[in-house]
């Protein structure tokens, strides 16, 4: 029984921006419409997006990639020894 007591509340997870928690819906539309009416996209804002969207990923890419070159250079070369001797 005095376990029970004893125990701590779960703390509310609140968001940041207006404080409320995540069990509070109250703000939410009985019809959830997702889509955005009136606004419509041409290839070239996609395209736009798309790219600046890679543009940012290149040059980790190219990091990760110089790395995995590398680490199977070394391991080739370790194996290389091993045969030799």
């Amino acid at each position: 029984m005095s376990d029970k007591k004893n125990k701590k509340k779960k703390e509310k997870i609140t968001y940041i921006d207006d404080g409320r928690t995540i069990s509070d819906m109250s703000g939410v539309k009985s019809n959830l419409d997702w889509t955005r009416k009136g606004t419509t996209s041409s290839f070239g804002d996609i395209w736009r997006t798309y790219w600046s969207a890679v543009r940012m990923m290149i040059k980790p890419m190219l990091v990760t990639i110089a790395f995995l070159c590398v680490a199977f250079l070394i391991v080739t070369f370790i194996f290389w020894l091993m045969l030799i001797k």
